[in-house]
């Protein structure tokens, strides 16, 4: 893997985690409304779907996708495409009604694991957005593909699992910040602008080797 595209690959994951969304949204109101340790919990449960989604996503590509050029075209700018599709639905985004739930206590660690996995499998575009997201940041040197991609997921959750729980742990000081029309225009527009700026570098990326 190359140093570059995985700090790319880092920095782009980063904002993307930030970036409001269902998710990271209920980690929030989860956690102002029965603590931290309930949004901890979900984040846990979330980021081990991704292990599933990633799997599926690393071996098909890589044993369809990085053996052709023409189906590596195809992919490709069949996700620059859905990029751009995201992008422009999130020119539309109004600001998430958040709903604060009275004080209450905390349900079992296990139950709030697995309405989390539960969530993130039975979510279709998280492997849509990762078809179109990391073939980007493969490299043709070095390691397999499907190797580099696994690497990539696990990457992706163990930065999403210390970006989601951060939220957690800071969620009584976001309740007011989440409830800003500036708070949602900035994060609109910044989250339009990263996926522009993927969708580019995806479609004007090259199969090499």
């Amino acid at each position: 893997m190359e140093l570059s595209l995985l700090l790319g690959f880092l920095g782009a994951t980063a904002v993307l985690a930030f970036m409001p969304g269902p998710d990271n949204i209920y980690v929030l109101s989860e956690s102002i409304s029965k603590g931290a340790r309930q949004g901890i919990s979900i984040t846990a449960g979330l980021v081990s779907g991704v292990v599933v989604h990633t799997l599926l996503v690393a071996t098909g590509l890589s044993l369809l996708v990085f053996k052709s050029e023409l189906a590596y075209d195809i992919v490709k700018y069949a996700g620059a495409a859905y990029l751009l599709y995201i992008a422009y639905g999130a020119t539309w985004e109004q600001p998430m009604q958040i709903e604060w739930s009275e004080k209450g206590e905390g349900e079992p660690f296990w139950k709030l694991y697995q309405r989390g996995v539960i969530m993130n499998l039975l979510n279709p575009k998280v492997s849509i957005f990762f078809i179109a997201f990391l073939p980007q940041f493969v490299s043709s040197n070095g390691w397999s593909p499907m190797l580099q991609m696994s690497v990539m997921g696990l990457i992706f959750m163990f930065e999403s699992f210390l970006i989601f729980s951060s939220i957690a742990l800071v969620a009584g000081s976001l309740a007011s910040l989440v409830k800003s029309d500036v708070f949602w225009k900035v994060t609109k527009w910044v989250k339009v602008v990263v996926l522009i700026s993927l969708a580019l570098l995806l479609a004007f990326s090259e199969l090499e080797g």
